[in-house]
């Protein structure tokens, strides 16, 4: 896989569900098979991982040297909340509540995705990101 790329902007339902754009899913992998992970992401976002490419991470993590405390804790802060998900029939995925809540995503989401991982935002906290960093 090249990497993905682009920045698309979706809203949830009531139930806490995004449809996974279209041009992003043809960017993915077919051995990913529509099967995520998502986790807390490094600043106040989600990361949503294909499972192929969490598979890749997971094995990277797997080296560290657990017998060093900033790697243990790393390790768990990295995992802390971690659930898999799956595109359902209507090519839609559920965020859980606990991690919706955490980050505060709203209704209003902006999915960026680059590399190997898509980050999910709150749409306002993504833009004042943005404009932070200009």
């Amino acid at each position: 896989m090249a990497g993905l790329v682009g920045e698309y902007e979706c809203k949830l339902d009531a139930k806490g569900r995004f449809l996974f754009p279209s041009g992003l899913r043809k960017q993915l992998d077919p051995t990913a098979l529509e099967n995520f992970m998502v986790n807390k992401g490094f600043e106040n976002c989600l990361t949503l991982y294909p499972m192929n490419e969490w598979d890749k991470v997971s094995e990277r993590l797997s080296k560290l040297n657990l017998f060093k405390e900033k790697n243990r804790r790393f390790y768990r802060l990295f995992h802390q909340g971690a659930k898999q998900l799956t595109l359902d029939k209507a090519g839609r995925i559920l965020i859980p509540v606990a991690l919706m809540e955490r980050i505060g995503l709203k209704k209003d989401v902006m999915l960026t995705a680059y590399n190997d991982r898509i980050e999910i935002w709150d749409r306002a906290e993504y833009m004042r990101m943005m404009d932070d960093n200009m």
